[in-house]
């Protein structure tokens, strides 16, 4: 054998060797890279870098339909300066508070969850936000839910759910841990307000929330929230078709969170249901057109309020291809020439005090 031969089957040999040895040694570095993560989410504050200003987490951009990108209908957004900081939930979708966890952002942080309306996947979330809010937070009191008449029909009914586990938290952790008088929700229920009224929810230290009317006929109540702080601007629609009332509430915001429903792409589950003859699924995909904004009219309302940027959140039906995001902005383009996004669970926009700026990253 030659020399080079040699030296190749001794550095075959070696690399198998060291394979060998970071194999066996594969469970001992799991556990340091384990213990490094939770000693640095135990010992840091991601709120407190955030720049003063406001900012928007989503940790639900989809709707019903399973789609491995999106989870439930769920929006954190941080209103910070300085000490001041203020956390809000508007609506809460299932696995909405993992995906908060996974973003590295705090659940005992929330101060309060904002509902749009009462359809299930806004709220089916809503227990395991309030339980982790509460651990997490080690709350003395429960977690306020703002919502139109009818919210305290469901905050009572997550409430008799969770009783029980409540009650097991607290026997098991302690008072102190696990207060009673923290536990669960407290609804905080306002009239919805008529089109070119709006009902004020949070009014501190320069930061406002308003509630405004939208239409998501036949489900009634139905709204949509402006938050505004430091000079910018977020406005969320909740579910509705193309709103004039959402518009003027929206005029000149800096970031439009806007639901969208794509009929192109929805016809393709109409026409795939008639064919199998699923006549439930084929009568509810049809339905669901009449009381969703299409992506082109949220682009037109974008314009129409002079938003700064359209992100759609709430898509209509999944896209679990990345190529299906070229359908569903179709024609979005020519309505609204401003900055557009499809929003997947993990995005985070920043928009800082005193800038025009909207500052985009990935928090999965």
């Amino acid at each position: 054998m030659g020399r080079t031969a040699k030296f190749l089957w001794a550095a075959v040999l070696a690399l198998a060797l060291v394979s060998v040895g970071l194999y066996a040694l594969r469970a001992p570095i799991a556990v340091a890279l384990m213990e490094r993560v939770v000693t640095r989410n135990l010992t840091t504050d991601p709120l407190r870098d955030l720049a003063d200003g406001l900012h928007l987490g989503v940790c639900g951009a989809g709707a019903p339909l399973p789609d491995p990108y999106r989870g439930g209908p769920c929006a954190l957004v941080i209103a910070k300066q300085g000490d001041f900081v203020r956390v809000y939930a508007v609506d809460a979708g299932s696995a909405g508070v993992r995906t908060i966890g996974r973003m590295q952002l705090p659940p005992g942080a929330i101060d309060a969850v904002l509902l749009t309306h009462f359809h299930s996947d806004h709220i089916d979330g809503l227990g395991e936000l309030a339980m982790q809010r509460w651990i997490n937070r080690t709350a003395k009191a429960p977690l306020p839910v703002h919502g139109p008449r009818g919210v305290a029909r469901i905050v009572n009914g997550f409430n008799e759910a969770y009783a029980l586990d409540y009650y097991y938290r607290t026997a098991h952790h302690g008072d102190t841990i696990a207060p009673p008088s923290g536990a669960g929700m407290t609804a905080v229920s306002f009239d919805e307000p008529a089109n070119g009224e709006a009902v004020s929810i949070v009014d501190e230290n320069g930061l406002t929330i308003i509630a405004f009317k939208v239409d998501h006929s036949p489900i009634d109540p139905a709204v949509g929230y402006r938050i505004d702080f430091l000079g910018r601007s977020i406005v969320i629609s909740g579910d509705t078709v193309k709103s004039d009332n959402l518009i003027d509430f929206a005029e000149d915001t800096d970031l439009l969170l806007h639901e969208a429903l794509a009929p192109p792409l929805v016809d393709v589950i109409t026409r795939a249901a008639r064919a199998a003859g699923v006549t439930n699924i084929e009568k509810i995909s049809i339905d669901i057109l009449d009381y969703h904004t299409y992506p082109v009219q949220a682009a037109e309302a974008a314009t129409a309020a002079d938003a700064d940027m359209l992100v759609f959140h709430h898509i209509v039906p999944a896209l679990p291809l990345a190529a299906l995001e070229t359908v569903f902005v179709e024609g979005v383009s020519a309505a609204y020439d401003g900055p557009v996004a499809v929003a997947v669970d993990g995005d985070f926009w920043s928009l800082p005090a005193g800038t025009d700026a909207i500052n985009h990253q990935r928090r999965l």
